[in-house]
């Protein structure tokens, strides 16, 4: 049951790959809805725009994007379960859609708003249900449901009825069912949507634990950039279906940011700091600071020269801002 590595350079390789969607386009108004009836207007919706990058055997690449920009639509396409409109795309050599049971065998899909388990019998059920579905060997079925219980601590979970979850604790079911198989690529849309802080980063943990045990290759879309920060070096861009960046997420920073963030830890908030540059919040005797980055270096050493300063942090803006700098230029 070793995960299947790929002799090719890339795990996962898109070219030019197109999704179009065809949809009726209706007119507001009754005559307008009337006229619809017999003549129907149809726009074309491109879902995902002729994108092209690769993923190394074993790399982890964060894949982002607003609402809408195409990011699930790739992955299903990746996944099998939807057919381009035209390009290519091949995944541990096999192209996705013509579905092969011996590609099967090696990939996952997770996606935090659908659910694999069965509503209304026990988790460990649906466990048992994957493990025939995929001819898993009762000996190496059971290794790695151990394995998955220890790294998601699940055990008290496995012989409750799915209804009685919460939702992290569903969501962690819901992840070691889809690694059952031990797949080589795992695409995950969404995973940790809806849970709290801690659970969050259980789930990112047990992720990076994954793929450093079975070298598995991961594409995750997240709209929390903890999940991407803690688990991709580089991250792939889409926008309205068209590439926009692809490359190490610290390169983006350094090209988009403009300013740093000097935290200032005083005794009390009573000290005007504007003077050193925008004085963004003040909690506790807690200031910070945006500065530009070219002044950065000059503006601490006032800081440290002029107050009396018991602790200060120079970090840069935070990643969100510098996503949303992405998705409003449009070409980085």
């Amino acid at each position: 049951m070793n995960p299947v590595t790929t002799t090719e350079q890339s795990a996962v390789s898109l070219k030019r790959l197109k999704k179009v969607y065809v949809v009726n386009e209706q007119e507001s108004g009754t005559r307008a809805a009337f006229r619809g009836l017999f003549h129907r207007r149809k726009v074309e919706v491109n879902a995902v725009d002729g994108i092209s990058f690769d993923v190394k055997p074993g790399e982890v690449v964060g894949f982002l994007g607003p609402n809408g920009a195409g990011k699930t639509t790739t992955l299903k396409m990746l996944a099998g379960l939807l057919y381009p409109t035209s390009g290519e795309a091949t995944v541990l050599g096999f192209v996705p859609w013509r579905r092969e049971r011996a590609y099967l065998r090696q990939m996952t899909l997770v996606m935090g708003q659908r659910n694999q388990l069965i509503w209304d019998i026990l988790a460990l059920s649906t466990f048992e249900l994957n493990r025939v579905i995929y001819g898993l060997a009762q000996h190496d079925y059971e290794s790695m449901l151990a394995e998955l219980t220890e790294l998601l601590d699940i055990g008290h979970l496995l012989k409750t009825p799915v209804r009685n979850l919460s939702l992290g604790e569903r969501m962690k079911c819901e992840i070691a069912v889809s690694l059952l198989h031990r797949p080589a690529v795992v695409f995950l849309d969404e995973p940790t949507i809806g849970l709290d802080v801690t659970m969050q980063r259980r789930i990112r943990l047990f992720i990076a634990e994954y793929n450093r045990r079975y070298k598995a290759t991961v594409l995750l879309t997240s709209h929390y950039m903890a999940d991407v920060e803690a688990l991709a070096k580089r991250v792939v861009v889409i926008h309205h279906g068209k590439l926009l960046y692809d490359g190490e997420l610290s390169a983006l920073v350094q090209k988009l940011s403009s300013y740093k963030t000097i935290v200032v830890q005083l005794g009390d908030c009573r000290t005007d700091l504007s003077s050193y540059g925008e004085v963004v919040s003040c909690e506790d005797g807690r200031v910070t600071l945006r500065v530009t980055k070219a002044e950065t270096a000059r503006i601490t050493g006032r800081i440290l020269a002029d107050l009396p300063v018991t602790d200060l942090l120079v970090e840069d803006p935070p990643i969100e801002e510098v996503i949303e700098r992405v998705f409003a230029q449009e070409n980085p």
